[in-house]
């Protein structure tokens, strides 16, 4: 049987994907300003890009920013992220800082879930989850490619790597050069589905070839829409997008 999360009222792991809209505001302001618009929608996560932020390298600033957010937000799950360079994000900040950052926000207990980069030391990561863990956040840990799609296997590897770590939402998006390798990705997700998955995962195809993909039906458990500005190429609207996941959930 597999693991579900329940946060905040929601359950992620049955059902429809629920769907995540990105909030990637520059200043404290912005940021408000998005919340209290993603407010009115119809949106069942948010995601927090906090390497948006022009204040991103002033832990006191996060803190304070990621507490009007919750003021705002309150029954709303949070996801914090700061996504590197390479794998995507706006801003560059060294290993030391990208730990202690993560670190911070978890004993915080102000967001519900850290998202964390795969592609990072071990004993790094494990430290990290057991912090998250220790103040009831859940970890997503994820990896991004911007250029390609890999094989198959090396997607479900990935995926496979992140429970084996003890990640609680295993999260893989992949950039597609052409149709076939969105159909890679699914193959890839509908497998792990039926084969390796023992909690929820997330797989996404970038772009206008891999739209598909966030309308969910092969295990993925969460799809991310765009309220006011996206965060990757190819999302879709959360009006759009909760239209088609009704239909196809009916």
């Amino acid at each position: 049987m597999k693991k579900i999360i329940k946060v905040k009222g929601l359950t992620i792991g049955e059902g429809a994907p629920k769907i995540c809209v990105p909030m990637i505001g520059k200043t404290l302001k912005e940021l408000k300003l998005e919340a209290e618009y993603i407010q009115k929608l119809h949106v069942d996560l948010v995601e927090w890009r906090v390497d948006f932020f022009e204040k991103v390298e002033k832990i006191e600033k996060v803190k304070q920013a990621l507490s009007e957010i919750r003021s705002i937000l309150h029954s709303t799950p949070i996801i914090f992220t700061f996504r590197s360079k390479r794998e995507g994000g706006e801003k560059e900040i060294n290993n030391g800082y990208y730990m202690e950052l993560n670190k911070v926000v978890a004993e915080t207990s102000l967001s519900d879930f850290i998202d964390i980069e795969l592609f990072n030391e071990e004993q790094d990561i494990k430290k990290l989850i057991d912090t998250a863990h220790s103040n009831g956040i859940f970890v997503i840990l994820s990896n991004h490619d911007f250029e390609k799609t890999p094989p198959k296997e090396e997607i479900i590897s990935r995926l496979c790597k992140a429970q084996e770590l003890d990640g609680d939402i295993s999260k893989i998006a992949v950039m597609p050069n052409h149709p076939g390798d969105v159909i890679t990705l699914l193959e890839a997700a509908n497998t792990m589905n039926e084969k390796y998955a023992d909690r929820p995962f997330i797989t996404i195809s970038m772009g206008d070839y891999g739209k598909i993909s966030r309308f969910g039906g092969f295990g993925s458990a969460i799809s991310f829409g765009v309220a006011t500005n996206s965060s990757a190429p190819g999302q879709i609207s959360v009006e759009e997008l909760r239209k088609v996941l009704e239909i196809l959930y009916k």
